[in-house]
């Protein structure tokens, strides 16, 4: 389990984490959000004590990263894939770091396997395209068969069957029991692999719960409904309080009265219905919505002339 309680950091004139408490649970893989600049990253650095906290305390089981006798069989961390000797094979650079925890070949053998390596174990790292780097760095990552794992955009550079690799290990290390803290930008990929959410916007935390009820609250629920007594409908609707708009297609889009409800009236009424479904926001749009007045740059949308 990873603790954070009153985390405080600040660079010159900037906090770049403000008073942040959250705690990450065995047993789920949980999504670490937030637009850039958030502190996120710095979060993650302070949590493995690559910097000092102002205030507050970052703990892993209770034990401050610093203080633990084996760091990598109690967390495996990935922050920077590229951050390798570049001369170095990937079997070599494994090795290195297994060396330095009393871990043997075999299981430098095991995780390049569990990685999908094994073909360009003995090639030398600096040759590695992204893609291979990030499993270079998962590897490592897994290496001391930690409890707790800690991966920043681990998905970066893979491709569509990387990714699902990723995503499928991250689900059933979390499935063994072990504690999996992941950041990405990928919302889409976040919304299909993460069960809880951890939100931070300027350094504070903006939201800490499931990913189904982020999105539930964040975002407003609708129903699509194709019908050929559209008018009719529109007319019933608005009288039961629902707001109603015609899309693209001319079908409506109704919110504000649920599925059944329309079914219930459009019956009532002797009304042909051609489908009905509830349409609810995505993570993406959540996340949008919750952190838009935390966002560090704020690009200006281009004008119908252009740039100005």
């Amino acid at each position: 389990m990873i603790e954070a309680k009153n985390l405080t950091k600040r660079y010159g004139d900037k906090t770049a984490v403000n008073d942040l408490s959250f705690t990450v649970e065995p047993g789920r893989v949980t999504g670490f959000l937030g637009p850039n600049g958030a502190g996120k990253s710095t979060t993650m650095r302070l949590l493995l004590g690559l910097d000092r906290p102002d205030a507050g305390e970052a703990t892993v089981d209770g034990v401050r990263y610093r203080d633990l006798a084996q760091p990598l069989q109690t967390v495996g961390a990935l922050l920077e894939a590229r951050a390798v000797h570049t001369g170095r094979s990937a079997y070599d650079h494994l090795l290195c770091l297994a060396q330095t925890q009393g871990l043997g070949r075999r299981r430098v053998e095991e995780v390049i396997e569990r990685v999908g390596l094994a073909a360009v174990a003995r090639k030398r790292a600096g040759g590695f395209s992204l893609g291979m780097g990030q499993r270079l760095g998962i590897a490592a990552a897994l290496l001391g068969d930690p409890a707790v794992l800690v991966l920043d955009e681990p998905v970066n550079g893979l491709d569509p069957e990387g990714i699902v690799w990723i995503r499928n290990l991250m689900k059933s290390l979390a499935a063994e029991g072990r504690t999996v803290f992941v950041s990405s930008h990928l919302m889409n990929e976040m919304a299909v692999t993460a069960d809880h959410l951890i939100v931070i916007g300027r350094g504070r935390l903006v939201a800490d719960c499931s990913t189904s009820e982020f999105i539930e609250r964040s975002t407003e629920q609708s129903v699509l409904v194709k019908t050929p007594d559209g008018a009719r409908l529109v007319t019933l609707l608005r009288a039961e309080g629902a707001t109603v708009a015609r899309t693209g297609d001319g079908d409506l889009d109704v919110s504000g009265v649920e599925a059944p409800r329309i079914a219930e009236i459009a019956a009532a009424s002797g009304l042909v219905l051609h489908e009905l479904s509830t349409r609810r926001g995505s993570l993406e749009d959540a996340f949008m919505e919750l952190t838009r007045d935390a966002v560090e740059y704020d690009a200006v949308a281009p004008t119908a002339g252009g740039v100005k």
